[in-house]
């Protein structure tokens, strides 16, 4: 990917009215960043709904003057730059309608590794949660060494979570609210320093960005695209925590919560969550890696499975396709899309499953294998 993609990508972002997802839809609609500014006299007449604040700041030399100026730093300061049109853009967080069209990543990890999980909580973290994360995480090294673990580097659970990661030689990344030129909190710059060494850190905020509630929020979205699963540790009834949970389920991905007492205002929120069914019960390492059908004993019967049964009929050929097409779907939107009425295509998913054609998710939602 040439520079001037990074350059205008990272000057879309500065464009006002325009958004996550209206800047995805731009790049994806014109094909690339670099497109965007070559053909900006003509995108009135492409699209003609383009706000003209859009049009009007494509225009203005000055956003591509910022963004050439990011690039030095990231070139300073060894810092990649990702957009859309890179391999080593984070293919689950790609899927996503409001993905970023530019991150910045510094570490030493592969985005796009085979298992990633988010570990996400209250900043107010128990003994009961902290001691969840080092047993869990402790447990996923030696039955999943390959994971990945993702949190945001606040206090509390996130904290946790990435010094659990890291003591058990698990890699992990940090998303933050602001820009690489700084950390936030500062008490976490160590813990930051060896994941870079063993992990990363990942922002879509330029320098000189602030630490911002807002941010805090926006970033969860990506905590959640990134992720296979997202693990709601403790929460109280409001929180980033439920947030992420929440854009996890938006996203067709796994979510599961720690239940906990009902007296205890730590758990109020993972225990709504269970009892909403938005997200599973979680007790341990190994039930989650059989939930997520992680491990290797059920992975060789499925192969094999998907090599007896070749032959699809065409309702099941049509299910797989609107999988293939469209990625993974909550069973009422495969009613939808398919117009197989909910009783026929219940059988239909369990008919596949038993094939080791899909995966049933949690939530409804189901995964073409």
């Amino acid at each position: 990917m040439s520079t001037d993609e990074r350059i205008c990508s990272i000057a879309l972002t500065l464009c006002p009215g325009i958004g996550h997802i209206g800047a995805k839809r731009l790049v994806s609609r014109v094909g690339s960043a670099v497109e965007i500014f070559n053909r900006r006299k003509e995108l009135p007449q492409l699209l003609p709904s383009l706000p003209h604040s859009v049009t009007k700041a494509l225009n203005d030399p000055s956003i591509l003057k910022r963004a050439e100026q990011e690039v030095a730093f990231m070139e300073q300061k060894h810092i990649t730059c990702l957009t859309l049109q890179d391999e080593s853009y984070p293919s689950r967080l790609r899927e996503c309608e409001d993905a970023p069209v530019a991150l910045f990543f510094k570490g030493n990890i592969d985005l796009n590794s085979q298992h990633v999980i988010s570990m996400v909580g209250t900043r107010k973290a128990t003994e009961y949660g902290k001691n969840f994360c080092m047993n869990f995480l402790k447990d996923m090294a030696e039955l999943c060494p390959d994971v990945l673990v993702i949190s945001g580097l606040a206090y509390g659970i996130d904290i946790h979570a990435h010094t659990a990661a890291l003591d058990n030689r698990l890699p992990t990344i940090a998303v933050l609210a602001h820009g690489l030129d700084r950390i936030y909190p500062p008490a976490h710059r160590n813990t930051a320093a060896s994941m870079i060494e063993h992990g990363g850190l990942i922002t879509e905020h330029l320098t000189e960005t602030s630490p911002d509630r807002y941010n805090f929020i926006s970033r969860n979205r990506i905590i959640a695209g990134m992720s296979d699963a997202t693990i709601v540790v403790e929460s109280a009834a409001k929180g980033g925590a439920l947030i992420t949970a929440e854009l996890a389920i938006g996203y067709h991905r796994n979510c599961f919560a720690l239940p906990g007492r009902v007296s205890d205002p730590t758990s109020t929120g993972c225990n709504r969550l269970i009892r909403d069914n938005k997200a599973a019960l979680i007790e341990n390492a190994k039930d989650f890696i059989q939930a997520m059908q992680w491990d290797t004993v059920s992975a060789k019967p499925q192969s094999v499975q998907r090599q007896l049964f070749p032959e699809l009929t065409p309702e099941e050929t049509l299910v797989t396709q609107i999988l293939k097409e469209k990625g993974d779907q909550h069973i009422n939107v495969l009613v939808v899309k398919s117009n197989i009425p909910v009783n026929r295509m219940t059988a239909l998913l369990l008919e596949l499953e038993m094939k080791g054609i899909v995966k049933a998710m949690v939530g409804g939602c189901y995964h073409l294998l």
